[in-house]
């Protein structure tokens, strides 16, 4: 559900392009990831004497695949293990069986334009995007909201009832007088830290305690239960949020101020082509390897090395791994992306990794479930109109059945098309968990079958569907962290740990980076600022530095340190 009526929206877009556009600058760490990575100077160099060393980098998803691509440029090897496939949660797959060109978006699959960084590396690499259809978006044909057995049809928000444009206008008001929403947003968009900091500050201090839920409860904006039930199941952006209810309003308020649930748009051909070209591409400028070294370059066979099974350190502060085909090799630095609890489960550690205050912040960590469901078929036959009302037959539908969110996608009316049959998270998406592909496609059937009783979408079937619980990835056990109330102090501890001179020195040398440690988990653009936070740290490990006109963020790293909350 959009969050500003259709003519307001208009108007404010018009009055937006004469400003600086909102980006994910912050507002936790407001560093300027996007201005650094396009200073003409880089981002960074290490002494020559260094060049060649290599470097664990582990994990071969976006941040790892940018962490390796970037220490390449500087003179380093970096050496990545994946335990899976190159891509981690930009995960793209096809029908078998079907044309090639569909895919299913089983992770990521929309981008907001304020993912300045990440969008650095989707130009970069030659990538085109365009727009998703999230609900009631300007590209998106029509809207269905089901709610309670009632089904409304929309194009507009204006089509809908007036209740949810008091709902809109509830949380409109909700984020304003409880969360000084467009000062905050003016400071983003001028990129004003003193105006972002004296903002934020007092509000994590006196929200950290608070649910989403409980920060709805106490607007009196939202004293209806009727609105905030509606406002859980339809939502704003891309859908219902009362699955996020139980989470820190911190969290939300992130999202919402920097508009990442926005305008949002898909990549053409799947998001895993981003780290699969960045692979393959072959850097303009670097130095020590020769011209057009890529990452697959450094690699014997051109693949990362299998997963790693065993971390510990040795002596000398070495970073000893151990990978599932047995081999050992140690390294003076490490870089760790996946996601932390796999430091838990599937990889053998010792307590010496990370001070003990760290390890707790990664048990602490909290991780949302998310699954999907995806089927081919013949054609985009919801563009084809109904002969009694004159409406599409189907629409995008948000619904508090079991399917939650559909997504209807398409490339033109004459090509094969796919529906994301259902996209659901936490427990409506432990409902569905026993079942296969072919059973939760007959759920999601049943329940749009209600919605649309004259439309049969299984004769429109050309393949089987494919689906994923990202809860039961053995090499994820969640799609993305989720900081619970309380939990700021431990999503802190992860963030700075790429600030490595306030630790022992025998903590030194492996460096956390990956979504679930940025402040923006779940976003592709905090998997790309922690990369570059510890691209950053490993430099500075060996003794490197940035430019003087192009300081990283650990040279502004006192200026624009998140808040720190007493621990006592």
């Amino acid at each position: 559900m959009t969050s500003v009526p259709t003519a307001v929206h208009d108007e404010q877009h018009a009055q937006a392009q004469a400003r600086p556009p909102i980006t994910m600058i912050g507002p936790d760490f407001p560093f300027p990831y996007d201005d650094h990575l396009a200073h003409p100077a880089g981002l960074g160099s290490v002494p020559a004497a260094e060049h060649g060393t290599e470097v664990a980098v582990i994990g071969g998803g976006l941040s790892g695949l940018v962490t390796a691509y970037e220490l390449m440029k500087t003179g380093l090897k970096p050496v990545v293990y994946e335990a899976d496939r190159i891509g981690g949660r930009l995960r793209t797959v096809g029908f078998e069986g079907c044309d090639p060109g569909l895919t299913a978006e089983m992770g990521a699959m929309r981008f907001p334009p304020s993912s300045t960084a990440f969008r650095h590396y989707v130009d970069l690499v030659g990538l085109e995007t365009k727009p998703f259809p999230n609900p009631l978006a300007p590209g998106t044909p029509s809207t269905v909201v089901d709610l309670k057995g009632r089904s409304h049809y929309a194009r507009t928000l204006e089509d809908l009832p007036p209740v949810f444009t008091e709902v809109m206008n509830a949380w409109n008001t909700c984020l304003e007088e409880g969360a000084d929403f467009a000062a905050m947003q003016r400071a983003l968009r001028e990129r004003d830290t003193e105006a972002i900091r004296a903002i934020w500050a007092p509000l994590v201090e006196k929200l950290d305690n608070q649910t989403f839920y409980g920060f709805l409860c106490d607007s009196p904006a939202f004293r209806s239960f009727r609105h905030r039930e509606i406002f859980g199941q339809v939502g704003f952006g891309t859908g219902g949020w009362d699955t996020d209810f139980p989470n820190s309003i911190l969290e939300i308020l992130r999202v919402v101020y920097t508009g990442a649930d926005d305008d949002h748009r898909g990549i053409v051909g799947g998001s895993q082509q981003l780290p699969l070209r960045l692979w393959e591409h072959r850097p303009e400028k670097g130095v020590h390897w020769p011209r057009g070294t890529s990452l697959a370059d450094l690699h014997a066979g051109r693949r990362p090395r299998p997963a790693v099974t065993r971390l510990h350190r040795t002596a000398g502060n070495g970073i000893t791994v151990t990978d599932a085909e047995g081999r050992i090799r140690t390294y003076r630095a490490a870089v760790f992306t996946a996601q932390s609890w796999m430091l838990l489960s599937k990889i053998d550690c010792d307590d010496a990794l990370f001070p003990i205050d760290h390890w707790t912040a990664v048990e602490r960590t909290h991780y949302m479930e998310s699954s999907k469901l995806f089927v081919p078929v013949d054609r985009p036959f919801w563009l084809d109109r109904d002969e009694e009302t004159g409406r599409d037959r189907m629409s995008m539908t948000l619904t508090d059945r079991m399917t939650r969110g559909t997504y209807l996608l398409d490339d033109g009316p004459d090509r094969p098309a796919v529906i994301c049959l259902s996209y659901t998270w936490c427990d409506d998406s432990s409902k569905w968990l026993p079942l296969n592909a072919h059973e939760r496609m007959e759920v999601m059937l049943k329940s749009l079958r209600e919605i649309y009783p004259k439309v049969d979408i299984r004769k429109h079937v050309i393949g089987d569907p494919v689906t994923v619980s990202w809860e039961d990835e053995p090499c994820f056990m969640g799609a993305f962290k989720a900081n619970l109330p309380g939990h700021y102090r431990y999503q802190r501890r992860l963030f700075t740990h790429f600030m490595q001179d306030r630790l022992p020195a025998d903590r030194r040398g492996l460096f956390l980076a990956g979504d679930d440690v940025s402040w923006t988990a779940g976003w592709a653009e905090g998997a790309v600022q922690t990369a570059l936070n510890a691209v950053w740290g490993v430099i500075h490990h060996f003794g490197g530095g940035t430019d003087p006109s192009n300081p990283g963020p650990g040279d502004r790293f006192d200026e624009l340190a998140p808040v720190e909350l007493p621990e006592d």
